[in-house]
């Protein structure tokens, strides 16, 4: 059986991410070049991420996108 992931758990992990390395959403835009409602959208829900906003997302938080997919029950297989 295929596992459901939920999106509000993607955003809660982006969103504990960003807390505890102890940037502000502003922060977070500044770094992506954009303005800080983008960053407030996605972890509100109001806006989803696509694969490389996700990505640029984890490199603005200093994370490797791999432990965000692991801390969402995303295992390697091979």
């Amino acid at each position: 059986m295929q596992k459901k992931f939920s999106y509000g758990k993607f955003r809660e992990v982006l969103t504990d991410a960003r807390l505890a390395h102890n940037r502000t959403q502003s922060e977070i835009a500044s770094r992506l070049g954009k303005p800080q409602s983008f960053v407030s959208k996605y972890e509100s829900g109001e806006r989803r991420l696509d694969v490389v906003e996700f990505i640029d997302v984890c490199h603005a938080l200093d994370i490797n996108p791999h432990t965000v997919l692991y801390k969402l029950g995303v295992k390697n297989d091979s």
